[in-house]
């Protein structure tokens, strides 16, 4: 009860976040308070550090890039793109959103994709006029596809790569399995969104006072060199894997080129970008974050979570592979929206590695905790740190969507998508073999 009452109260803070104190110092306290009360120990300090560092430093590696780009003028690019490519019909336009959501989530991350995309797809529906109402069916599914585009790479969540160090899964091998997986995902997060708001899509709209893609580039030097460095990325995630290279020193390696090309470091040309601005602006609170609150989290498990967990997963294991992918998938994600994907993550990590399972089984629980830790975070907009910034975000443009809309949303959408999902890697996973 002490371990579930300091969790609960580091959670309050953690999504109050009173002024002055971030997630990471909340997070941090929480800790604190757990050691001090022997609900965690020292020795427990090196193990769950071992267990977030590299996701950690991926997260905040992935963010400098995606700032860096942001500031270059790379999403705007992309959305004026699609906008054009929208040919003035509304419901071509809808889709293409989502797609480009579900590119960008993959590529650099949910909260990317939620927090950079988000207000340039706003400033452009404000430029075609759309009226509030038709506005928000496209923020919605920005905000949704996000998350449930987030699972096709290791780099694509902060909860996959937490599950893949853990049960060491390779670049490769994940991306094998999870791709396909993902492509139901967005099919199916688009079929949704589409069922619950194509009588609010506009027939058409004016494409004439749409700015030229080009013209939202502020930095081209970084543009371009963008596409490159994204391929050699993702080449050198393959080529690394093997060498046993944590996946944050290669993105930290492309953060920091990109970080030089920004600066204009050895040229005489004079930097568009204030690097130093953009490095601040990095999320290190997440750091704090991660070792604080997986401290608390695994104080739970000491205290006897991880051990009902790993009762109610051995069950789950003995009802047949559909039955333990969907339902531990749709156990994380209850536990996920209630607690932070982020310590659910942990917490089903550990009681998988405790449960008594086949392989076969252990494997499709693995990434059915990582679905579910992905998606059944929009079920409530306590679910994930990126929501809650994302709903942060909206406030700023003047667009609020309450807890209670959220929520109704989220059991709309999430519920359906989940389902398919789940279904999808329980089918594809046995094909696909070991």
């Amino acid at each position: 009860m002490l371990a579930l009452l300091i969790f609960i109260v580091t959670l309050v803070f953690v999504i109050w976040q009173p002024k002055g104190l971030g997630i990471g110092w909340s997070a941090l306290a929480g800790a604190l308070v757990a050691l001090l009360a022997g609900v965690v120990h020292l020795t427990d300090i090196v193990t769950v550090w071992d267990i977030v560092w590299d996701a950690t430093f991926t997260f905040v590696a992935l963010i400098i890039i995606s700032l860096i780009l942001d500031k270059a003028g790379f999403f705007g690019w992309a959305a004026l793109h699609v906008a054009r490519l929208g040919g003035g019909r509304g419901r071509r336009l809808f889709p293409m959103i989502v797609l480009l959501g579900a590119v960008i989530s993959a590529l650099f991350a949910n909260d990317g994709a939620a927090l950079l995309l988000t207000p340039i797809v706003i400033a452009i529906l404000l430029r075609l006029e759309f009226t509030p109402r038709q506005s928000l069916a496209f923020i919605i599914a920005t905000g949704f596809v996000a998350d449930t585009a987030s699972l096709p790479l290791l780099t694509s969540n902060l909860v996959n790569i937490v599950s893949a160090n853990y049960f060491d899964i390779g670049f490769a091998r994940y991306a094998l399995v999870m791709l396909p997986v993902n492509v139901v995902s967005v099919a199916a997060t688009l079929v949704v969104l589409w069922l619950a708001y194509k009588s609010d899509i506009p027939a058409t709209y004016d494409t004439e006072d749409l700015p030229a893609p080009m013209s939202a580039i502020e930095d081209r030097l970084v543009f371009y060199s963008a596409f490159p460095l994204l391929f050699l990325l993702l080449c050198a995630y393959m080529a690394t894997e093997t060498l046993q290279i944590p996946i944050s020193v290669v993105t930290g390696a492309a953060a920091l080129l990109l970080m030089a090309i920004a600066a204009r470091v050895g040229m005489r040309e004079r930097a568009h970008m204030s690097v130093l601005a953009i490095v601040k602006q990095a999320p290190w609170q997440i750091v704090l974050f991660s070792i604080g609150m997986y401290l608390v989290v695994y104080g739970l498990g000491n205290a006897g979570l991880t051990a009902y967990g790993s009762a109610l997963l051995g069950w789950l294991g003995e009802q047949g592979t559909l039955i333990a992918t969907v339902g531990t998938g749709f156990v994380s994600a209850i536990v996920a929206s209630i607690m932070n994907n982020m310590p659910s993550t942990l917490i089903g990590a550990l009681a998988i590695d405790h449960a008594t399972l086949s392989a076969e089984t252990r494997e499709l629980m693995v990434y059915a905790n990582v679905i579910g830790n992905d998606l059944g975070p929009k079920l409530t907009p306590i679910g994930s740190l990126a929501t809650l910034l994302w709903l942060h975000v909206l406030a700023e443009k003047d667009y609020r969507i309450s807890w209670g809309q959220y929520m109704k949303i989220g059991l709309m959408i999430t519920p359906p998508v989940l389902l398919v999902t789940l279904i999808a890697l329980a089918v594809w996973l046995p094909i696909l073999g070991s």
